[in-house]
């Protein structure tokens, strides 16, 4: 048997030599030299974190007891990578986007940077991994035990308790001088992750290499095998389908949420690519890992003394066949497995407890604030490596108070129950923007709650913590309380019991507290980053510009990310905003770029703290968003309404250009008017003038000639009469100063008189007029003779300009609900389209204006009187001649009848 001093010197040769890869490993990456360290495989070979000395040792005792219930730990995780492009993929892009630490980081700012939240995941995962550390040191101890040569005297339980503190005290060492040297935990600590790369190797050698000796060695080879587990109490295991899916699930909600795996998983990848070579390599190594497992068991249960412990038949099986060296081998696989968990757990777990726990203390008890001189990044190395010491000594307190008895796989089924109080929150986190960070604090304190009295303390009930009483009668003697039968839940599987209550009390209260809480602007800003995370860009704006002095924030960058990398980030920054100096504006861009730099050394929450502090408040409030919200609604608003002033403006012009054409239309009428006027005036009057000189000078004129120019004189008088009542007529009709007799007339005898006025003899022949005289019937209470002036007009309009060779005029009559509808409809050219706006306007006269005889008053009278009788005149378009229709209320109550029914 090999010598426990060789033992001893093997041990401190191996972890030399993971000190040279280590120290490798970072030489390379100081250098730039990162290709390989941040390759897929190495990637997929730290994820082999997850094989512990519970997997490595544990599995073979737990097929020893249970069958093959040890392959539930290796299908959880199996499936989570399988499925990795649903919710890995994310993990690894937030990660990478928020620049997180830890678990707990992640929590915390997913729900508004809650630190609240980053110390109750924290004390959930310390608590959760304390077993977990115990099962790796007793199982270190344990396999030292196997090689003590003092085993045949007995090696006493005070010499085991001494080899599980002197190993408890190597990996803080260990722990301490590679897992602390960068303060960035978004670095990456390369050193560490190629040594548990390397030990990957070293524990998957070691068991194939005891299990192809067993088979092919010991036994006969598969067939010898299988013959003895038929013969083996292994083949009397019965499934239990319950325990089976809950541990399926609690071995892949561990995965998740496992400190150290989030930290290989998430913190340390460089590449979210990495995860497609994971996804279906990390399920292949476990294959590999319980390829032998049950024959391991069988044989050992076969040759090994009744007795004895299967948890190290892994060790006790090449030990009995006299194969040292395969034993030697055998040990440094478990003790890599070992000691590769409890580095990596307590550098993941000192990250959390020095950013949620001892960091904000500590920036809460200096009254100088985050600025004040001194190197932070002492402050905070120092607080890692205190809290790797605490870590790992609770792991060794655990492992006093609960004897170091219990079988390994009991003992990690505890830790996992544990730590998966983390997965509603996660998930919850991840997938939906509704959930708060009330409900998620409510949520983890049941779930941590429950896990704690349903499965941890009884754990160690021989401590006295939980009594006999309390476990058999309930809390308070209340038997539904029993820590291991809550609400009569008794018949159940311990572990079973634990996952179920715990997992559907912690998830009811998150989403139900969820449904009745309201998030905070940064929970819902940060949402939208985590939930959307491949639609957004990284990290949400949560700053406003000027609020923080460009020195202060530089003195408190360079205590924690060090002189040069913080002066280069400055300059940097300054260069960018075109500055020429070296401290760049204090905006939004640069302080959230800042806050995620400083992130990466002691957690989001911590930086955003600190940054908040020396900003004096500058993050983001409630007011302030509402004053965001509503300053974007006034912009929106001011937009529409500039919109609207221009669509505005631009109808005005359009109608300032169409009035603008018509006044010059209207100019020109009017010179003519004027021209026309002043000729239609002087034209008489020269003629009076003329023919009354004549009368008066000449003597010799004839009774015949006398009256004939007397008979001009008259003409051109009555003419003279006419143009003036005209423009008589239409001034007042303007000015509203007419007088109107209305009373009950017949539409037929209006048109009558109308067409009899309008179509005296004339020398020319008179237009033919059509009526359909059925609809003409109508009574009207209205002032017939200004309505018959309309008609007269309109009729002499056809009768002058109609310019068919047989011209004719249509009267047409149409009754309406309260009107009366009249057209006068011709069959000559009409009025053109562009003219038609002008035809009721004074002085407008269309045709020549020799033809007309008039000054172009008549249609604006009419139009007046229209307008006065409380009807309307319109030329209709688009009709075969010139078309006009006069609209005619059936009744209008006169003014004094409307002023008896006012009085009365």
């Amino acid at each position: 048997m090999v010598s426990f001093n060789i033992l001893i010197a093997v041990c401190f040769a191996y972890v030399a030599f993971l000190f040279g890869i280590a120290f490798y490993a970072d030489r390379r990456a100081q250098q730039g030299r990162l290709k390989f360290l941040h390759s897929p495989l190495i990637y997929t070979l730290s994820l082999s974190i997850y094989c512990t000395a519970w997997t490595f040792y544990g599995a073979v005792g737990n097929a020893a007891r249970s069958g093959l219930e040890f392959v539930t730990i290796y299908l959880g995780p199996s499936l989570v990578m399988v499925g990795w492009w649903w919710l890995l993929r994310r993990l690894v892009r937030i990660g990478r986007a928020q620049r997180i630490t830890s678990i707990a980081d992640l929590i915390s700012s997913r729900f508004g940077k809650s630190n609240l939240l980053g110390v109750l995941v924290t004390l959930l995962a310390v608590v959760g991994t304390t077993p977990y550390i115990a099962l790796q040191l007793q199982s270190v101890t344990l396999s030292f035990s196997v090689f003590s040569r003092d085993l045949s005297a007995g090696f006493m339980q005070t010499d085991l308790a001494s080899t599980a503190f002197w190993v408890a005290v190597g990996l803080m060492l260990f722990t301490v001088l590679f897992g602390t040297r960068n303060l960035d935990a978004n670095e990456r600590h390369h050193g560490v992750v190629t040594a548990i790369a390397f030990e990957a190797i070293v524990k998957l050698i070691a068991l194939l290499s005891v299990g192809a000796f067993v088979v092919w060695s010991i036994a006969d080879g598969p067939a010898d095998i299988l013959a003895r587990m038929d013969a083996s109490p292994i083949a009397n295991w019965q499934i239990r389908p319950g325990r089976w899916a809950g541990l399926i699930f609690l071995s892949a909600a561990a995965f998740l949420c496992l400190p150290r795996m989030f930290q290989v998983m998430v913190v340390e990848s460089a590449d979210e690519r990495n995860l497609a070579m994971a996804g279906w390599a990390f399920p292949l190594y476990l294959m590999l890992m319980s390829l032998f497992v049950l024959p391991i068991a069988v044989v050992g249960l076969e040759l090994l003394p009744k007795g004895s412990n299967p948890d190290l038949f892994v060790l006790t099986l090449p030990l009995s066949q006299g194969q040292d060296g395969l034993a030697l081998l055998s040990f440094l696989g478990g003790f890599s497995s070992a000691t590769s968990m409890v580095i990596v757990a307590a550098i993941a777990l000192s990250t959390m407890v020095s950013n949620h726990i001892v960091m904000p203390v500590w920036v809460s008890l200096r009254s100088s604030g985050a600025t004040v001189s001194g190197d932070l990044r002492q402050v905070v190395l120092t607080a890692r490596r205190v809290s790797i010491m605490v870590v790992v000594g609770l792991g060794y307190l655990y492992y006093r108070i609960s004897g170091g008895g219990a079988a390994l796989a009991s003992i990690g089924l505890i830790s996992f129950v544990g730590v998966s109080q983390v997965l509603p929150v996660l998930l919850g986190g991840l997938f939906w923007r509704r959930a708060t960070k009330v409900a998620a604090a409510a949520g983890l304190i049941t779930g941590f709650a429950i896990w704690l009295y349903t499965l941890f303390l009884p754990s160690i009930g021989g401590a006295g913590v939980l009594s006999e009483s309390v476990m058999q009668q309930g809390l308070f003697g209340v038997g539904i309380l029993r820590p291991q039968g809550l609400f009569g839940t008794g018949g159940l599987d311990p572990v079973v019991h634990a996952i179920f209550w715990s997992m559907f009390l912690n998830s009811f209260v998150f989403f139900a507290v969820s449904l009745f809480t309201f998030p905070t602007p940064l929970e819902r800003l940060q949402g939208v980053q985590f939930v959307n995370v491949f639609e957004h860009s990284p990290g949400p704006r949560g700053w406003t510009s000027g609020a923080a002095g460009a020195e202060d924030l530089l003195v408190m960058s360079q205590r924690i990310l060090g002189a040069q990398q913080a002066q280069k980030l400055f300059e940097a920054e300054a260069r960018a905003q075109g500055k020429l100096g070296h401290l760049p504006d204090s905006s939004p861009a640069f302080l959230e770029r800042l806050e995620r730099e400083l992130a990466g050394s002691v957690g989001s929450a911590t930086a955003h703290a600190m940054i908040g502090q020396i900003a004096e408040g500058a993050s983001v409030s409630v007011q302030d968003l509402m004053a965001v919200a509503d300053e974007a609604a006034q912009i929106m608003e001011y937009s529409s309404q500039l919109e609207a002033k221009s669509a505005e403006l631009g109808r005005t012009a359009q109608q300032l250009s169409e009035a603008n054409e018509k006044l010059t239309r209207l100019s020109v009428q009017k010179d003519a008017f004027l021209s026309q006027i002043s000729h239609e005036l002087r034209t008489p009057m020269t003629s009076i003038r003329a023919f009354s000189e004549i009368l008066r000078d000449m003597d010799a004129l004839t009774p015949k000639d006398q009256t004939r120019y007397a008979t001009i004189i008259h003409d051109e008088t009555l003419r003279l009469t006419r143009l003036l009542d005209d423009l008589l007529d239409l001034s007042v009709l303007e000015n509203g100063q007419v007088t109107l007799n209305r009373e009950q007339v017949n539409l037929h005898d209006i048109l009558n008189r109308a067409i009899g006025a309008a179509l005296a003899p004339q020398d020319d022949e008179p237009i033919r007029i059509e009526r359909n005289i059925t609809f003409e019937s109508a009574m009207l209470v209205t002032d017939g003779d200004r309505l018959s002036q309309v008609f007269i007009n309109l009729i002499s309009n056809a009768r002058k300009y109609c310019s068919a060779p047989d011209p004719a005029l249509t009267i047409s009559v149409q009754t309406g609900h309260d009107q009366l509808q009249i057209d006068f409809v011709d069959n000559g050219a009409g009025i053109p389209a562009h003219q038609q706006p002008l035809v009721f306007e004074k002085f407008a006269r269309l045709t020549d204006h020799a033809r007309a005889g008039g000054a172009g008053l008549g249609l604006a009278i009419c139009r007046e009187i229209m307008n006065n009788l409380g009807g309307a005149i319109d030329c209709l378009p688009d009709q075969s001649g010139a078309a006009f229709r006069v609209t005619v209320p059936l009744q209008v109550e006169t003014q004094e009848k409307a002023n008896e029914t006012r009085i009365s």
